[in-house]
């Protein structure tokens, strides 16, 4: 008659379904697993590995959603006291403010941000200035170099660029650039139409003018000036709109 197992034996019997049976002299219990149990070196307990497109995409949603809270927050409009008067303000622009004040309050901590803050903004505008500087003239030296390969070759039906080098004005003293006249060919069919305008505005000043050299009447001279003032008025909103001096 076989003896019964004792409480507390490590695993199924020997001989039944699933038994695993220590070799002699090793020791089965705690931290000490059947051989047969252990995990083999370099062998993967996961041979498939984690299914495709399983990856969590929770923490770069909560990141993103993260974003969106505080750029909500920092726009959203608050009241403060200005002065003598209450005013709206974004809230990113109330705590810049408070942190303007404290600094000019003498607080050291409060400077010294608000001089980071400074400077890391101006930084960063030169940095986009330059940039932009760089990208300017070299788009006017190309363009200059391009229309006069076409004006050599005799290239009338390519179509001009847009915006027209002409229009990109430098100013290499001041380090910027500006374009003053259509970048788009929506903003080149309106320029053409005040192009038109202005000319038709400046044919009807001279004649103005031709008429104020014949009129004799007072009354006469005293209505054609008064239209001569209404036409300049007329084309000095032109030209400005065109960006050119006036």
């Amino acid at each position: 008659m076989k003896e019964p197992r004792k409480p507390g034996s490590e695993g199924p019997a020997p001989g039944k379904p699933g038994s695993l049976v220590a070799r002699p002299g090793y020791e089965v219990g705690y931290a000490k697993p059947p051989e047969g149990s252990k995990f083999r070196k370099g062998v993967s307990g996961n041979p498939r590995g984690r299914p495709k497109g399983s990856k969590n995409k929770l923490p770069a949603l909560h990141e993103e959603r993260m974003k969106a809270i505080i750029l909500e927050e920092a726009y959203r409009t608050i009241k403060v006291r200005d002065g003598t008067r209450n005013v709206t303000v974004p809230i990113a622009r109330a705590v810049l403010r408070s942190l303007a004040v404290n600094a000019v309050k003498g607080q050291h901590r409060s400077q010294r941000l608000f001089s980071e803050l400074l400077a890391s903004v101006e930084t960063s505008n030169k940095t986009t200035y330059d940039e932009w500087l760089k990208t300017a003239i070299d788009y006017k030296i190309e363009w200059d170099r391009e229309l006069d390969r076409r004006k050599r070759l005799g290239i009338t039906d390519a179509p001009p660029p847009l915006p027209h080098p002409d229009h990109v004005v430098i100013d290499i003293r001041a380090g910027t650039a500006r374009i003053i006249g259509p970048a788009t060919r929506e903003e080149l069919a309106e320029y053409e139409k005040w192009v038109e305008r202005r000319q038709m505005f400046e044919e009807e000043l001279e004649d103005l003018q031709q008429a104020l050299e014949d009129a004799v009447d007072d009354n006469e001279l005293a209505f054609i000036r008064q239209e001569i003032g209404q036409t300049e008025k007329v084309l000095k909103v032109i030209r400005r709109a065109l960006g050119e001096k006036t």
